[in-house]
């Protein structure tokens, strides 16, 4: 797919240009025949000589904005001070803080925030454990573990390069749910380390989310940390994509007026997230399911099926379809890939039944194009945020940790994320679906208390057992 400008590739230009003439009009022209776009411009001084002005664009990449400074640099008269690139900008000195909730202003203050007043409350806790969520940050903080293998879309690029994607989910937490996370990005990709870790940190936190851990062992060390915890444990690459998947697929059968029993779904990707999804759809009643991965479809006479996908052997593909993804797709009313770009064409998906929905989620190039399905299927769904009905995990969990934590659960479970997917969904009202608006904004001021207070009354008196 070819790239379009974005805010994520966006600079700002400061320039010095003589105070009349047409300076202004020729740097515009200049970057939109350089295919940038101008999304603001501002006078940082004036004089009666030249004026400082700072000229924010949109380009497509890092070697576009260098192209364009290039070109502004040959107009007569103008001068590049600076060129600031906006994200870089953003991460200075990283995008998250601790600050204290209690005013620190005199002796009498400090003595009760810390030593000897705070040695009260530290025997109180250790009389009655249970005062931990009470009196500490316990209740309503969250840690962000990371190895680094498997950071967004980059792959293995190891704990201080996920940190700034660590800091973000931080910022998230607090932005839509009010909860303090705290990003831990460990030197190390051995399970065994990394579950002793995170069970030996485990005191201070009221939750463990789990980010950006390649599989196989993303279900490993989610399944032994779920084991050793009195905490709820939560990967989000695999359960926080397969509640927001469940809930966009939940409102696209209302557009086309199927039922998830009755429809058969093509699936591409059998990792982390693919399995994650495949399980919830499953408990929410899909029946016919068939799942690929690199070498075809998932099915038991494969002679390379590891513990996961023999249990996906096990529970899908039940006429033993063993042929490849485009073979999948046809005849089929759903499709959703997490796994790779440009894996599919339009022609494949006219093979699918009338109204189909298509869900591409690889970013940021998906299986198949938008564009090319939009032409075939009746809804479509990506990752990327230049699209309508984007899928994006920050719909979810934030409002599950929310409800978790106030419900002071030991442990997520199936129902709980069902629970959640269809709070999720019921935020779309039956006047705003449509083939174009499958999920809420994650701006949606309903959302996170929305799936919050599913989450809280689906955990309240149920036994624990493993989602």
């Amino acid at each position: 797919m070819a790239s379009v400008p974005s805010v994520s590739y966006s600079i700002t230009v400061r320039l010095e240009v003589p105070a009349g003439g047409r300076a202004v009009s020729q740097i515009t022209h200049v970057v939109e025949n350089a295919g940038g776009i101008v999304t603001a411009l501002d006078v940082n001084t004036a004089g009666h000589e030249t004026l400082r002005i700072d000229v924010t664009i949109a380009t497509r990449d890092t070697e576009h904005a260098e192209a364009i400074a290039t070109a502004l640099e040959t107009l007569d008269d103008i001068k590049i001070h600076k060129v600031s690139d906006r994200t870089f900008l953003m991460h200075l000195g990283g995008k998250i803080e601790m600050q204290s909730k209690v005013p620190l202003r005199n002796r009498d203050e400090l003595s009760m925030a810390y030593t000897p007043g705070v040695a009260r409350v530290s025997l109180a806790i250790a009389r009655n454990p249970e005062d931990v969520r009470r009196l500490t940050i316990k209740r309503n903080s969250v840690a962000v573990v990371t190895d680094g293998s498997a950071v967004l879309g980059l792959g293995n690029i190891g704990p201080e390069a996920a940190l700034p994607v660590m800091e973000g989910k931080a910022a998230l937490f607090k932005r839509f749910a009010g909860i303090d996370a705290w990003p831990i990005c460990l030197d190390t990709q051995d399970t065994d380390e990394i579950v002793r870790t995170v069970q030996i940190i485990a005191p201070a936190f009221g939750g463990i989310n789990l980010e950006d851990i390649s599989a196989p062992r993303c279900f490993e060390v989610e399944a032994r940390l779920r084991d050793l915890l009195d905490i709820p444990v939560f990967h989000d690459d695999q359960h926080g994509t397969a509640i927001c998947v469940l809930a966009a697929l939940t409102n696209a059968l209302r557009v086309v007026g199927k039922d998830i029993a009755n429809v058969r779904i093509a699936m591409a990707g059998a990792g982390a997230a693919g399995t994650a999804i495949l399980k919830l759809l499953m408990h929410a009643g899909a029946r016919d399911v068939v799942v690929c991965d690199y070498r075809g479809a998932v099915h038991p006479g494969r002679d390379d099926l590891d513990d996961s996908l023999r249990w996906i052997a096990q529970h899908t593909n039940a006429a033993g379809y063993a042929g490849d993804l485009r073979g999948a797709v046809k005849d089929a009313d759903v499709f959703v890939g997490v796994s790779a770009p440009a894996i599919l064409t339009g022609d494949d998906i006219a093979t699918m039944n009338d109204d189909a929905i298509v869900f591409a989620l690889a970013n940021p190039e998906p299986e198949v194009s938008p564009d090319e399905a939009r032409e075939h299927a009746a809804v479509v769904a990506t990752g990327r945020s230049d699209y309508p009905n984007q899928i994006n995990n920050v719909l979810a969990f934030p409002g599950v940790f929310r409800g978790l934590l106030d419900a002071q659960a030991d442990g997520v479970t199936q129902d709980m994320l069902l629970a959640a997917a269809t709070a999720l969904a019921e935020v779309v009202t039956e006047s705003e679906l449509g083939p174009n608006y499958i999920v809420p904004s994650v701006f949606h001021p309903d959302v996170s208390q929305r799936v919050a207070g599913a989450v809280r009354e689906a955990s309240g008196g149920r036994p624990r057992t493993e989602a």
